[in-house]
């Protein structure tokens, strides 16, 4: 068989001839020959498939240690390494992705703001088109917003309202901004407490809980479960919050898309909520008021139910958060309102 010199066989492989040598090196792609005098490398034309997959694998981004595993198995099981591969850095990226996003949005705050911001905002909290109970519970005040929905049957409306009052006491504690994560993370653990202790030896009533807690122009966001947070500044709606559900770590992972995800049977599944697991796990993170923001608070009611360009228009063509929650309530019945619609619409405006 007819030898390739190393710059015909880098030419039909993509690859370069420095790059040849170092996977020579690493013993990735050793050649068929070498040359004892001059050094020069040859390789069979049967070596192409192999060098043609590092090549894809290394502009794909895989390191080249995994790249050798890979090159080692059979096809099939080489397509299952590199696909698993793929989900893992799917998923890492997204996860980045939401640090970077809101690493961005924390320097792009620290411009000026104003003084004394406070809150104006709306309520809504009402029972589905076809349902006889209501575990939803919405609470805004010009220092908090907050949105509970307890899990269907014995003990969810307890548990979400339990879940809001752990909440209200620091409206009018006197803790200073520095400390607003810590303060709203230790009310959360208490309100998971609060709601572990009513269960029953039949039932174990879990809730979702976000909620936004302000000093000055600090705003502490919380978050455990499907309820969701908004932001509209600009003109830009954004989504705040990731949902705690089993089809949500699915897209996370690559598994499902967010289409797919939107009409899975099993979209309702928590895999985080207050009163559930060995301990609750919420989300915090700190914001900065800006006057003009809009934010939207609801349980999964709404959001399931009115997509986000729906969203969008009824919040950007309100108003005053009276009429954003009225129209949002009206966009959630007249797509059917299969669950209980909680929602809390809250302009930040000087005091």
């Amino acid at each position: 068989m007819e030898l390739l010199t190393i710059g015909a066989f880098a030419r039909a492989a993509r690859l370069t001839p420095k790059a040849l040598r170092l996977y020579d090196e690493l013993g990735l792609l050793p050649p068929a020959a070498v040359d004892p005098h001059s050094g020069y490398r040859y390789y069979e034309p049967a070596q192409l498939d192999r060098a043609r997959l590092i090549a894809v694998l290394r502009r794909a981004g895989m390191p080249l240690a995994e790249i050798r595993a890979v090159c080692d198995l059979p096809a099939e099981a080489a397509a299952e390494a590199v696909d698993a591969w793929w989900r893992r850095v799917s998923a890492d990226t997204a996860a980045r992705g939401r640090v970077v996003a809101l690493l961005v949005d924390q320097l792009f705050e620290r411009g000026p703001t104003m003084s004394d911001p406070t809150f104006r905002y709306a309520v809504r909290c009402t029972a589905g088109a076809v349902r006889d109970t209501n575990e939803d519970t919405a609470y805004a005040s010009d220092t908090l917003l907050a949105v509970a929905d307890g899990l269907r049957g014995p003990g969810g409306a307890a548990a979400s309202t339990a879940a809001v009052d752990a909440l209200r006491p620091l409206e009018l504690a006197d803790a200073p901004a520095a400390e607003l994560l810590a303060t709203l993370a230790d009310a959360v653990t208490a309100a998971d407490r609060t709601v572990r202790a009513q269960a029953t030896d039949r039932h174990q009533p879990v809730t979702t809980l976000t909620a936004i807690l302000r000093r000055g122009t600090q705003l502490a966001l919380v978050h455990v479960g499907d309820t969701r947070a908004y932001l509209l500044r600009g003109g830009e709606l954004s989504r705040l919050t990731q949902d705690h559900t089993y089809v949500q770590s699915q897209v996370d992972q690559g598994r499902l898309t967010p289409a797919e995800a939107a009409a899975h049977p099993q979209r309702a599944l928590l895999s985080r909520a207050l009163g559930a697991g060995a301990r609750v796990e919420a989300d915090l993170a700190l914001r900065t008021a800006l006057v003009g923001d809009r934010y939207l608070l609801c349980s999964d009611g709404l959001s399931a139910v009115v997509g986000p360009e729906a969203l969008h228009a009824a919040l950007a063509g309100a108003d005053d958060p009276e009429t954003a929650v009225g129209r949002l309530v009206d966009l959630a019945y007249a797509g059917g309102a299969p669950d209980n619609v909680a929602c809390v619409v809250a302009d930040v405006v000087t005091a």
